[in-house]
């Protein structure tokens, strides 16, 4: 315990999303034993994808203390985060497939998918205020709400490309015409698609009024330079 105290606080913080991520693994596993099954093995994948974006943000934010933003590395570093960001927040779509356990093992599997999806969304929140302390160091404090809001947004609506529409992140490379055609069609005849504010608009709420708080509660315990 002693040594754990002496960490500093960032070395506390990685520490305690390894041992909640090693949590949620042995849930998983748990759960495939008692169940003889490995269905549920997107959580690991989705979650794995979740620590990308992470990783990305402190990449980028080491980049950015000797680089400027417009270099290839730093632009190359925001682009593949901004990809790779949506997955963080797609996880909280997983709790739709609840529907599909059985009543017996629901609350084990709640339980279970909560861990996961708890873990994603604090991940994906992190990496987003680290690019927003870039953020705020080269714009006013208007501007980097407005840029955050539209990241919270483009993230929204990328959960609904991958949840409706059924692309993922590797369609972005391997398919990108195929991504532009399908998001494109639904800017130029937006009526022909309710479907698309009725996603995108409550993921967005949610994602903006949970960030909203994190940030604020940051400001609060003093962890953050007002």
């Amino acid at each position: 315990m002693r040594g754990i105290v002496s960490l500093t606080p960032w070395r506390q913080f990685l520490l305690a999303l390894s041992l909640a991520t090693a949590v949620s693994i042995g849930l998983l596993v748990a759960d495939s034993i008692a169940n003889r099954s490995f269905s549920q093995s997107y959580l690991l994948v989705n979650l794995a994808l979740a620590w990308i974006p992470f990783g990305l943000a402190l990449w980028l934010k080491q980049c950015l203390s000797h680089k400027l933003w417009s270099s290839w590395e730093a632009m190359s570093l925001s682009v593949l985060w901004l990809i790779f960001l949506p997955n963080a927040f797609y996880m909280i779509s997983d709790f739709i497939h609840l529907t599909d356990i059985d009543i017996q093992q629901l609350l084990f599997s709640t339980v279970m998918f909560t861990s996961f999806i708890y873990i994603g969304v604090l991940l994906g929140f992190t990496s987003l205020y680290f690019v927003q302390q870039e953020i705020a160091k080269r714009f006013s404090p208007r501007a980097t709400t407005t840029m955050i809001g539209l990241l919270l947004f483009i993230c929204s609506f990328a959960i609904y490309i991958g949840r409706d529409l059924r692309w993922n992140t590797w369609n972005v490379f391997t398919d990108p015409a195929g991504i532009l055609f399908e998001v494109s069609a639904r800017f130029l005849h937006p009526t022909q698609y309710p479907q698309v504010l009725l996603v995108v608009l409550p993921f967005f709420t949610l994602l903006i009024s949970m960030y909203f708080v994190a940030w604020k509660g940051i400001k609060l315990l003093g962890l953050r330079r007002s």
